[in-house]
């Protein structure tokens, strides 16, 4: 099937600090590619792989299940240890779930990580009933373009496949006791107002991770897709504050950039 306009992996080569960006459940890389645009415009080597199933059409990923979406950014990080020193990972919702499995399964082979709006859980009566409704309704509603910003659109699918929703549940609930695993330094940024993962999610995970290096930001003028809303800038620029804090060659990629 032919990708969505802007669903394209994004890979660029740059310095020996390495970032890997992940995009949510039902979006496509289009979501964050002004992230990881701001980055490797800063010397930094970003990969931002398309999640199986994503970016062409909704019967695509019923097929699909979490296992397929971590074993991609599991791969990407590998290809990323390759050549970097240090690898950082950055995610937006589904996508911050992901990262946070690869670090509490990595340890040391990541440096640090960066979340937007991370998803913990599957909320609402209608989550329990996803065992059994899967199998008699194939879809419900999109959840793409929650943003706050006029004009604002994230390339999603405009449908729920319900069995990689089941998938989700069980792999966010599997993650959830992963957690306290996940030891790096960690950036979680996070809307007040968020229709698709509840400020709840964050503040659990906060709870649950074993990091002593910890920064909460709030992110006052958005809404979920965060990264293609009013409070981008501010992701962006506090993510490079962050991996160059914490990289001993990010100044030098910062210059090369």
């Amino acid at each position: 099937m032919p990708l969505l306009p802007g669903a394209e992996p994004f890979r660029h080569e740059g310095g020996e600090v390495g970032v890997l960006v992940c995009h949510g459940f039902t979006g496509s890389p289009q979501s964050v590619r002004p992230w990881a645009d701001y980055l490797a415009e800063r010397g930094f080597t970003v990969s931002l792989p398309l999640l199986p199933g994503h970016g062409t059409r909704w019967q695509d990923m019923a097929i699909t299940g979490w296992q397929d979406w971590y074993a991609e950014v599991d791969r990407e990080l590998w290809r990323l240890r390759e050549t970097c020193s240090q690898v950082f990972l950055c995610g937006l919702s589904m996508g911050g779930a992901l990262t946070l499995r690869l670090a509490a399964r990595h340890g040391a082979a990541v440096s640090g990580l960066v979340l937007v709006n991370p998803a913990n859980k599957v909320h609402g009566l209608a989550a329990k009933a996803l065992p059994v409704v899967r199998h008699l309704v194939p879809t419900t509603k999109g959840i793409a373009s929650d943003i706050a910003r006029p004009g604002g659109f994230e390339v999603g699918y405009d449908r729920v496949p319900l069995h990689a929703a089941h998938s989700f549940r069980r792999g966010l609930r599997q993650l959830d006791t992963e957690l306290p695993q996940v030891t790096q330094p960690l950036l979680l940024m996070h809307s007040p107002e968020d229709h698709v993962v509840p400020p709840v999610d964050s503040a659990r995970i906060l709870a649950r991770v074993s990091s002593r290096d910890v920064t909460e930001r709030l992110l006052e003028n958005s809404y979920h897709v965060a990264t293609l809303d009013h409070d981008a800038p501010a992701i962006f620029e506090q993510t490079h504050a962050f991996i160059e804090r914490l990289s001993v060659g990010a100044r030098g990629a910062a210059t090369r950039g």
